[in-house]
């Protein structure tokens, strides 16, 4: 019923009785300057007040659009172990994203799981497989988890990873989610403040702002910190979102560390705008966020795998497509993948 799926976003998005991962390796809190003592704060944004998540919870019993139960994928091609060349890009479901570039395998946000809650009998149910077996997967170096909700950070997922990856990844993260990690057996799990990075082979990965939210629990809301991946490679860099709404942060990461070969943006999860704008993009300010980030391409993510919001499943492309046409931008700058789907990303300066 679209009332407890509704209620099952929530417990997504805010929170839930469960209590995971709150400090910095354990120390004693604040450690950053954007946390007041007791959570981190977006520059921009606002949270929702309680009379918004009851309105939300009361329209959801007419405005959900209904989803197939089921999604059947194109076969896929087998992976490669490693690339030799250019930064190859196979998109495998909502933000889990394998970037291959020479030396280097990075996995973004992985998530194999059925569910994206904290329990499995109920929340968000995948409709769409994930485009690659989790078992299939190369060697990956580097794992980047942009936040800790369950859509992003899916425990079930990472310990498969750890235990079946002969060399443990490198597995990074934001300010406080280190504990979680080293309890799944990740004794690499580094954490990150905005504006810092980490070397990780020939790649330098930056950990910046974006508009977001945390928590896995009642008790941890906004507790870890948020953010997005500045990936810098000699074949060009990347930039993986995560979870964001629009602001200004988008602009000054393209002045900072633009222009970038490809980002990876979130077009799904956005409807109400009333209600979401402020942590999910829209098809339409995705592009927007494609032009302030000084992006040669960007691939469009977070979308037709799990019914987190109103929208159909098939909206997202609509709007994008949509978009495109209204801003003027050409279907090769910003385009989608099917899961399991592969492209080779060459940089116009190489």
């Amino acid at each position: 019923m679209p009332i407890t799926r509704a209620f099952c976003v929530l417990l997504l998005l805010v929170g839930c009785a469960t209590n995971e991962g709150l400090t910095k390796d354990d120390k004693e809190l604040p450690f950053s300057t954007h946390y007041d003592g007791k959570h981190f704060k977006n520059t921009n944004g606002s949270d929702k007040a309680a009379g918004d998540i009851a309105k939300f919870l009361w329209q959801s019993l007419w405005s959900e659009k209904p989803w197939p139960k089921a999604v059947d994928n194109a076969p896929a091609d087998p992976l490669v172990a490693r690339v030799t060349e250019g930064i190859r890009i196979t998109y495998i479901n909502h933000a889990t994203v394998l970037i291959q570039t020479v030396g280097l395998n990075i996995l973004t946000d992985p998530v194999w799981s059925q569910r994206v809650s904290p329990v499995s009998f109920a929340g968000p149910k995948r409709v769409r497989a994930p485009g690659v077996p989790i078992e299939a997967l190369p060697e990956i170096d580097v794992i980047l988890v942009s936040h800790n909700h369950y859509d992003h950070l899916d425990t079930h997922s990472l310990t498969t990873l750890r235990q079946q990856q002969e060399k443990e990844p490198v597995i990074i993260s934001g300010l406080g989610n280190a504990k979680l990690l080293k309890k799944l057996g990740f004794a690499q799990a580094i954490e990150l403040d905005w504006g810092e990075q980490h070397n990780v082979g020939n790649a330098t990965v930056h950990f910046v702002e974006c508009q977001h939210r945390s928590g896995r629990g009642i008790h941890d809301q906004m507790k870890t910190l948020w953010g997005s991946f500045v990936i810098e490679t000699p074949a060009g860099n990347l930039y993986f979102a995560g979870d964001t709404g629009y602001s200004p942060h988008f602009k000054a990461q393209g002045e900072r560390y633009g222009p970038f070969a490809l980002s990876l943006l979130p077009i799904g999860a956005y409807e109400p705008r009333w209600f979401m704008k402020d942590i999910h993009l829209n098809p339409e300010e995705a592009v927007r966020a494609h032009r302030d980030l000084n992006s040669e391409q960007s691939l469009g993510i977070h979308f037709g795998v799990f019914q987190l919001t109103w929208e159909t499943i098939d909206q997202p492309l609509i709007d994008l497509e949509e978009a495109l046409r209204e801003q003027q931008m050409p279907q090769t700058a910003f385009w989608v993948l099917e899961p399991g789907a592969w492209r080779t990303v060459i940089p116009s300066d190489q």
